[in-house]
């Protein structure tokens, strides 16, 4: 099992900055690749950014490309979201995602692990 938690949520204003936390624990040396989904109130839980545990490549969703960086510390099994540029549309609760295999990156159902999610709200 693993056990994922999230930090670092909250309210910032439109152009601001956030980065988000997702410290693991349990069995992590089995997780080959970790994300960060998000889900707006009446919408779909969407890809935002996953990292490869082992050599560290990175995948965005084409909205957030330019504005996120996804980043990982193995020492600290902690992988972390950086946010800049914020815009409203990027309010939502934003979860952490873990899994031991090789599918699809930003397909929710290729993961095996979520957090309990954070709230990030941005306004204008």
């Amino acid at each position: 099992q693993v056990q994922l938690v999230e930090s670092g949520g909250g309210l910032v204003q439109a152009g601001g900055s956030l980065r988000l936390s997702c410290s693991a624990s349990g069995r992590t040396f089995s997780m080959s690749r970790m994300g960060w989904f998000r889900q707006a109130p009446g919408k779909e839980r969407e890809f935002v950014a996953a990292i490869r545990r082992i050599d560290g490549n990175t995948y965005y969703a084409d909205s957030v490309a330019g504005r996120f960086t996804i980043s990982r510390d193995n020492a600290k099994n902690t992988v972390y979201l950086q946010m800049n540029s914020l815009k409203p549309e990027d309010t939502a609760v934003y979860y952490c995602a873990a899994t031991g295999s090789l599918g699809s990156y930003e397909s929710f159902g290729s993961y095996d692990y979520w957090g309990q999610g954070t709230q990030v709200t941005v306004s204008s």
